[in-house]
């Protein structure tokens, strides 16, 4: 396929046997531990369709391994154990069917890109959301590992590294975090061991957010300068002799100076937006982290993470929040999908797409919402889980993403599993894959190479960008 005004795209096998041929990995600058400029893209990552073809990314993190079966990969034919309880009902894609349950989505989905070639052998949350937040498989492999130093960092901190933005004190954020996998904040959150100003800004949840900290536009200065020093006095008492004062004071300071910025002040308070909007992305935390997201990208933030579900399991103690609710549907798997996960998802993906389409944000924007992992094909109840009716396990082995904006194809649909899900058939890559694919796509080099505070030497992002979306093939 050629792309007008660029060189011809290359065949995915080609294209990794063309790396290594070139020489690429001889050949790369090693950037210092504070700030540098990137090599220029060798010429083989030029061929690729979606380079530097992204001036923002927006990360959607649906934890807890959403069922592909029962959403975007079903399987109708299939005998019921496997296909389950849901219809599936007709795209605005000529023979592509979608749940039942994702009536708006399955218009909305002429925007993007269907892929359903994901799979990688990690099969529990924590390990796995470790591999998707840092593209690298975590030592303790399929286990709940707690943050540890000498963990990698999160790509959001990676890319701020490389790209620190010289009129902001963040190049990235978290909303809606942290991420519990399933009861404490997961690894794979943290900057690890690079430079304290690489943090991504971390802000929780959107419900909160606003009306906690007061940021309207119309906030004084004197405001903000009186919280700033109340706050210098109390970090003073609490935190005597805490070895990370300085760089909780440090990233404290940073959040202030983007607080003083009026457009991300006015970002962070839906004071100003109308109820249209905030009723089309939906009142709860997924859309309002949906919402806040875009407005964060509207106001110059190049790169935002949003965790669509803060816990991937807290149903099991929260059974009546929905709010807790994450993908990690082991039993009442069409309980929990039908009453709260599809119908927010549904809202919020939705209206996040056809905004940024309206807005002509989705040109420049890249857009990928993904999982860890899907659910195994057989539908049975675990006796370990809470709940009684039945659920699917972990399933790494397939599973389905979104991918939309950057020149990405949209209205297509890439990959095939089994007539069962449970195996890729075409167009496989896994999360080093995806993520390869938004540092190129941000014109990053995702081998690029980085040192840390320690000394060690790293690759930006390792695995190979998935050209298949921009082919659309």
């Amino acid at each position: 396929m050629k792309i007008p005004g660029r060189q011809p795209a290359v065949d995915r096998r080609d294209f990794f046997s063309l790396w290594k041929a070139t020489g690429i990995l001889a050949g790369l600058q090693v950037l210092p531990s504070g700030p540098g400029n990137l090599n220029a893209a060798p010429e083989i990552l030029s061929r690729f369709p979606g380079w530097a073809r992204a001036k923002r990314v927006l990360f959607l993190f649906a934890s807890g391994g959403p069922s592909h079966i029962d959403t975007l990969d079903m399987k109708p034919d299939a005998p019921q154990e496997i296909r389950g309880a849901f219809g599936s009902i007709q795209t605005a894609l000529t023979g592509y069917r979608v749940c039942e349950h994702l009536p708006r989505l399955s218009r909305a989905i002429r925007l993007a890109c269907v892929f359903r070639g994901m799979s990688h052998d990690d099969a529990d949350h924590g390990t796995a959301c470790y591999l998707t937040l840092t593209g690298r498989f975590h030592p303790q492999k399929s286990s709940n590992p707690p943050p540890r130093p000498e963990d990698m960092p999160t790509l959001a901190a990676v890319y701020s590294r490389l790209h620190p933005q010289p009129t902001l004190p963040f190049s990235a954020a978290h909303l809606n975090g942290p991420l519990l996998t399933p009861i404490e904040p997961g690894s794979g959150q943290g900057i690890a061991q690079l430079p304290g100003w690489a943090r991504p800004a971390e802000l929780g949840n959107p419900l909160e957010s606003a009306s906690r900290l007061h940021l309207g536009a119309t906030m004084p200065a004197v405001r903000v300068d009186g919280r700033r020093t109340l706050l210098s006095h109390l970090e003073q008492t609490l935190r005597a002799g805490d070895a990370g004062h300085h760089s909780w004071n440090e990233y404290q300071e940073r959040a202030y100076q983007l607080l003083e910025k009026p457009a991300f002040r006015a970002a962070l308070d839906f004071q100003g937006e109308r109820q249209a909007t905030l009723d089309r992305y939906g009142a709860h935390r997924m859309g309002r982290g949906c919402l806040l997201a875009r407005r964060l990208l509207e106001a110059g933030l190049p790169w935002v993470t949003v965790f669509l579900n803060h816990s991937v399991r807290g149903q099991d103690d929260h059974p009546l929040e929905p709010e807790w609710f994450g993908w990690d549907t082991h039993n009442d798997i069409f309980q929990a999908m039908r009453e709260v996960l599809l119908p927010r998802l549904d809202l919020s993906i939705s209206a996040l797409l056809e905004d940024l389409d309206q807005r002509g944000l989705l040109k420049d924007t890249l857009v990928v919402c993904a999982g860890e992992f899907g659910r195994a094909p057989r539908v049975a109840v675990e006796r370990s889980f809470a709940g009684t009716s039945p659920g699917r396990k972990h399933w790494p082995a397939a599973y389905t993403i979104l991918a939309a904006g950057a020149g990405i194809t949209p209205g297509s649909v890439v990959g095939q599993t089994d007539r069962q899900g449970g195996q890729v058939l075409s167009a496989k890559a896994g999360p080093a894959d995806l993520m390869a694919t938004v540092f190129a796509c941000l014109g990053v080099n995702p081998d690029t190479r980085i040192t840390d505070n320690l000394g060690k030497e790293f690759s930006a992002c390792p695995g190979l960008p998935i050209q298949s979306l921009w082919s659309g093939t």
